[in-house]
């Protein structure tokens, strides 16, 4: 593994560790991210709008712009998706 990857893993790590520890002491923030996920789901620009939402109700802030999200906020963002689509398989 080289220097550079070894630091870009650290730091992915470091960021799911915050991010994880802000849902540990706000895990409201988990039913409010899946709720806002099911008012755009679908929609073109889903992800964008979710992570708009979720920086203005909440204390996680991920960036308006989609190019400037984090490993972490991107994996967030996907996970909150898969959530999403394994709801509506149920249905």
């Amino acid at each position: 593994m080289s220097a550079n990857t070894a630091m870009q893993l650290t730091r992915v790590v470091n960021e799911l560790r915050q991010f994880t520890k802000k849902l540990l002491l706000e895990p409201s923030i988990l039913s409010t991210a899946l709720e806002i996920g099911r008012k755009y789901y679908g929609e073109p620009d889903m992800q964008a709008k979710i992570a708009q939402e979720i920086s203005a109700t909440t204390s996680i802030k991920i960036p308006d712009d989609p190019a400037d999200y984090s490993d972490a906020d991107k994996l967030f963002l996907e996970l909150v998706k898969e959530v999403l689509d394994e709801e509506q398989a149920l249905y």
